[in-house]
C-alpha cells in the first residue's frame, strides 16, 4: 500500500480545520470520546443533519473513524494520525523558513 503524500494529508486536515463547525465537533469528540451524530447533535447547536455531512467530510480527511454500534447506529471517533500530518508539515515548513529568514535578518542588521 502506498504511503499517502503529506502535504495532500496536510491539505485535508487544513480544510477539514477552517470550517467552526468541524472544529466544534472534534473538540466534542475529543472531550466526551466517540459519538453519534445524534449526540453530537445534542451538545452543540448545528443539527444532526448537517453534523452528519461535516463528520463525512471530516472522516474523508482522516480526522474521524465511523464505527458500527447497536442498533444501525454509526459512533465516531477521533484518530490524531493525519493531524501529526498536518503538525509535521508546519514543523517542516517553518524550518525551511527559519533559515533564510535568519539571513536576511543578519543581512538587514
Amino acid at each position: 500500500m502506498e504511503k499517502p503524500d503529506p502535504e495532500a494529508v496536510a491539505q485535508e486536515v487544513f480544510t477539514a480545520l477552517a470550517d467552526p463547525s468541524r472544529r466544534g465537533i472534534l473538540a466534542a469528540l475529543a472531550s466526551g470520546g466517540p459519538a453519534t451524530a445524534t449526540d453530537l447533535a445534542g451538545q452543540l447547536p448545528i443539527t444532526r443533519q448537517a453534523i452528519a455531512k461535516h463528520l463525512a467530510l471530516l472522516a474523508e480527511a482522516g480526522l474521524v473513524v465511523a464505527e458500527p454500534g447497536e442498533r444501525r447506529r454509526v459512533r465516531y471517533r477521533l484518530d490524531s494520525a493525519p493531524m501529526k500530518v498536518a503538525q509535521q508539515f508546519l514543523a517542516a515548513l517553518a524550518r525551511d523558513w527559519d533559515g533564510p529568514l535568519a539571513a536576511l535578518e543578519r543581512h538587514l542588521s
